[in-house]
């Protein structure tokens, strides 16, 4: 018979005695492994959703400071017109914002898909044991973000508001 030990360092030290045993604790890592391959791909997406939040977040920043740069410019005298620039920064800030809206809907979709693939696998007997999937804080920052988006461009479209 095979005498087979769990590495050092393991919780449970069990010797196994049969093939059926060694089985049953390579099915048992199977699954262990499995759920946790899930959670490296959750925090893959949260990472996507991080990327896309930076280049919004840029888009959205550079917009914005280009557009007041020229509302200021032309509210002191300095220039006339800067009504293009203003338009290119509205325009930058609306692209930051529409990048956001579409990292959100494919961040929500992928996650989604992901406790469905998991719920499959879970009923099939593959893997066993639920482990939550949190709130996503990236998520939560991403909508705050396309909050303060959006009440930007109010700002500067209709010269109004918090940014005005």
């Amino acid at each position: 018979m095979a005498q087979l030990q769990r590495p050092r360092g393991s919780r449970m030290t069990e010797n196994v005695t049969s093939q059926s045993d060694a089985g049953r604790i390579n099915v048992e890592l199977a699954a262990r492994r499995t759920g946790m391959a899930f959670q490296r791909t959750r925090l893959s997406a949260d990472r996507t959703l991080m990327s896309v939040i930076r280049t919004s977040l840029s888009l959205i920043s550079f917009g914005f400071t280009i557009f007041q740069v020229f509302q200021r410019l032309r509210d002191v005298g300095t220039i006339t017109y800067g009504g293009s620039a203003r338009n290119f920064g509205i325009t930058l800030v609306a692209l930051g914002v529409l990048m956001l809206i579409g990292g959100m809907v494919y961040h929500v979709q992928f996650m989604l898909g992901l406790r469905h693939e998991r719920q499959a696998m879970k009923l099939a007997g593959l893997i066993h044991g639920e482990s939550a999937y949190p709130v996503s804080l990236t998520l939560i920052t991403a909508a705050v973000l396309l909050l303060i988006g959006l009440t930007a461009i109010f700002s500067m479209v209709f010269h109004m508001g918090p940014f005005g």
